[in-house]
């Protein structure tokens, strides 16, 4: 599954997700999202970066995407997740670069 940026085989790197332009989407295009399986979600061992796991190969992501992804179980509502997102990280304001991620995660057969 290729990804956004410059990436090589089987890999792709996603740009740094919380110092982008707002956007006009909305929580409610995406209610509970949840990571499509079979794909899973694997830390690295610095914390500092993480990839998607799929049948065909991995994708290598930033920790903000992993951030992001590591709260699509289905279980929480779009909004929910940016809440605890600019509480673990003590920042407000970043629910338009959480919503132009899951938009393109989606587009991207990533998440349901």
């Amino acid at each position: 599954m290729p990804g956004p940026g410059s990436h090589r085989p089987g890999h792709a790197h996603l740009p740094h997700l919380f110092h982008m332009n707002p956007t006009t989407a909305r929580a409610g295009a995406f209610p509970r999202p949840r990571l499509r399986t079979p794909l899973k979600l694997h830390w690295h061992a610095d914390m500092r970066t993480c990839e998607i796991v799929h049948p065909h190969g991995s994708i290598e992501l930033n920790r903000s995407a992993g951030e992001i992804l590591a709260r699509c179980d289905g279980t929480r509502e779009l909004d929910d997740i940016i809440g605890e997102l600019e509480a673990r990280f003590g920042v407000s304001g970043l629910a338009a670069d959480v919503y132009r991620f899951i938009d393109e995660a989606r587009r991207l057969g990533w998440i349901d």
